[in-house]
């Protein structure tokens, strides 16, 4: 319940002309979830590479199934490109390969 009595002002500058915002909300989801919801690489119809935290999950998959640990350097860009600062072309990433 509203108390009509009470007259609220700005804590900033005290001014008593304030208006009312409503601001969205925001639904977080964890990795695991964003995981199970956007399905897997295979599937052509699925939403898996609208998701942005998804870059990379297919090198991790890759890395963990031989059993092998993932290079740091690989780790650092993977998380990288999931907050979005892309990578250079492949070609930059790899010495000597020349364009087809």
């Amino acid at each position: 319940m509203s108390d009509s009595n009470h007259s609220p002002v700005c804590a900033n500058c005290g001014s008593k002309d304030l208006r009312r915002l409503i601001s969205t909300v925001a639904y977080h989801r964890s990795l695991h979830d964003v995981w199970e919801q956007s399905g897997s690489p295979d599937n052509p119809g699925s939403d898996y590479y609208k998701d942005p935290r998804n870059i990379g999950r297919w090198a991790e998959n890759k890395f963990k199934e031989m059993g092998q640990e993932m290079p740091g350097e690989v780790k650092e860009m993977i998380q990288a490109a999931r907050e979005g600062d892309l990578p250079g072309s492949v070609k930059d990433l790899q010495p000597g390969i020349k364009e087809v």
